[in-house]
């Protein structure tokens, strides 16, 4: 075992430090466009007022992600955050392994082409974030160069990470290049379909009906019938003009033989999402393992689900090995902040609400499912509530907010770490005045947890994984301004935003600043503040801290504030 203790640093106040993740909150343009500048949030303007803060980077090449064009998202912020520094991640991985060959020389992908069809089943959009169509499109070429005689693609639409009925832009090239494919008694088709919050994509087994609805449609050819998905799509469309990309009905492709797609015994499936949260469940229902009592693998008549191969773009649970294969290494994220606070015997607090728990704790703790040490590592569950989020925009901030706060009053933990999911979870329903909605809510469940962090006498980072609330229509690239469509309406916006987010010291011992010489900092310059404050020395290989220690004499409260924004500042309402 490595040795994670680290060098204790004197004189460091014995008080609780706090990290709290305002999800999806992020600084945008700050005008009638961004919910979280429209909403009423009286606690953010104080701290913003009175307290240093500074924005941080929370995408792109800040987050480990291949370029600046590429959105953060939860897995990757909350990966930085708990690293202290960046790793490859998802998608930078996969394109590495494509552009060197290496993801088709494995084991995994030589015995999945030997299978007689191989499905290639996942989100099929450029949206960057649970997979990118690019990587389906390298599979579906490099199968036909390897000899897949038969091969199927089972397309979930996405319409959240990009514009919400953008289906077809991916649906009909893919189309064209399966037909291109099915040369030389080749067959390559789609063969089902369906909207990623209605069929197969659920997370923290939040809602396992859905990954039955996929099941079903996927393997068994359970759904309504098209003769190709496109038709599908616009037929749906029609049908509902206010459908998007993200709830549309599983649908299966049908000949006169019936579904085209359907999974049987000796075939291979690839899930080609490369991010885990939204792969884990579907993984455990094709390796069957650790199923609910009441999801049902058998097919009509009680036809035996078939025994197939299946593998994952990646591992997507490195210590519950899920799925066991897979065809690119994920990131090996070590020696993280929790690591190192529980190798050096620092208790510890994480709460979030379902939506976000494994945030707080799976990806903050560098992919690890269990705690380091369950005698100092609490976690707290708070189960979501079923349905749709923009009618129930405060969701569980109150009861994250005083679990939180219970947990920083108690005097047992020296850190405590909590996520408010409601900006990014109604921000990706677009619906503006729910978005606004969900972040007074959370502003006002921070004032819970900041007045249990000044009772102490604590310190409390407030800060953010990534923008989403903040942009909530299109903007027109050519112009700069919103995006409107043939009606003259703005178009919504479902995915993450590109801005930057807030990071405030909320500091009651007066012993810390800011850091002035990080202008470009981001997500992974907090890990090396959160062991400072709870007095460890950082260990080398981070990245510098946004937090150190005031020189002796400094006036309390003082630090850079270079990085804020200039003008078209909130003032205290």
């Amino acid at each position: 075992m490595p040795d994670l203790r680290l060098r204790p640093l004197p004189g460091t106040p014995e008080v609780p430090t706090v990290l709290c993740i305002l999800d999806g909150v992020g600084w945008g343009r700050r005008d009638d466009g961004d919910a979280v500048f429209t909403a009423h949030t009286p606690v953010l303007d104080h701290l913003m007022a009175t307290r240093p803060w500074r924005l941080l980077k929370a995408h792109g090449t800040a987050v480990g992600l291949p370029s600046d064009e590429d959105m953060g998202n939860s897995e990757v912020g909350h990966n930085a955050l708990g690293a202290g520094r960046v790793f490859a991640q998802g998608a930078l991985l996969v394109n590495r392994a494509i552009e060197d060959g290496s993801l088709f020389e494995g084991d995994t992908w030589r015995d999945v082409v030997k299978c007689p069809t191989l499905h290639l089943l996942g989100l099929v959009s450029d949206g960057n974030v649970h997979s990118h169509v690019r990587h389906l499109h390298a599979l579906v070429r490099a199968a036909a160069r390897d000899g897949v005689r038969r091969l199927r693609v089972h397309a979930l639409t996405d319409g959240r990470d990009v514009p919400e009925r953008s289906a077809l832009t991916w649906i009909e090239p893919l189309e064209t290049l399966l037909a291109e494919m099915s040369q030389g008694g080749r067959d390559f088709r789609i063969g089902s379909g369906g909207g990623r919050m209605g069929i197969t994509m659920d997370r923290y087994e939040a809602d396992w009906s859905m990954v039955q609805r996929g099941w079903a449609c996927h393997v068994h050819g359970l759904a309504r019938p098209f003769r190709s998905a496109s038709e599908a799509i616009q037929t749906l469309y029609a049908e509902d003009p206010e459908i998007t990309d993200q709830f549309l009905p599983a649908f299966v492709v049908a000949d006169d033989g019936g579904p085209v797609g359907r999974i049987v015994d000796g075939d291979a499936v690839v899930l080609f999402n490369f991010r885990g949260d939204r792969a884990l469940e579907i993984s455990r229902a094709f390796e069957n393992r650790a199923l609910p009592a009441t999801f049902d693998r058998s097919g009509p008549a009680g036809r035996p689900a078939p025994r197939v191969l299946y593998a994952g773009m990646m591992q997507y649970d490195g210590d519950l090995l899920i799925p066991h294969r897979y065809l690119v290494v994920p990131p090996r994220i070590t020696r993280t902040v929790a690591d190192f606070l529980a190798a050096n015997g620092i208790a510890s607090f994480a709460v979030s609400e379902t939506q976000k728990f494994g945030h707080v704790t799976y990806f903050f703790n560098g992919n690890r499912s269990g705690p380091h040490d369950p005698a100092l590592e609490t976690w707290q569950e708070i189960p979501s509530d079923p349905g749709d989020f923009d009618q129930r925009p405060r969701m569980k901030a109150p009861e994250i907010a005083r679990a939180a706060s219970a947990a920083i009053r108690s005097g047992r933990y020296r850190h405590v770490r909590l996520n408010f999911p409601n900006g990014d979870m109604v921000g990706h329903t677009g619906v503006f005045d729910a978005a606004v909605r969900a972040v007074e809510a959370v502003d006002e469940a921070l004032g819970t947890v900041v007045d249990a962090v000044e009772h102490v006498g604590g310190v409390l980072l407030v800060t953010a994984d990534h923008g989403n609330s903040d942009q909530m229509y299109a903007i027109d690239p050519r112009t700069g301004a919103y995006a409107v469509d043939s009606q003259g309406h703005r178009q919504v916006r479902t995915s993450h935003s590109l801005f930057p987010v807030p990071f405030i010291l909320v500091d009651f011992t007066g012993r810390y600043r800011l850091a002035d010489d990080l202008p470009d900092a981001g997500l992974a310059n907090v890990g090396a503040s959160l062991l400072l404050l709870v007095g460890l020395e950082p260990p080398g290989e981070y990245l510098p801290g946004v937090v150190e220690r005031q020189a002796e004499g400094e006036a309390p409260g003082s630090g850079s504030s270079s990085a804020r924004p200039s003008g078209n500042q909130r003032t205290v309402r």
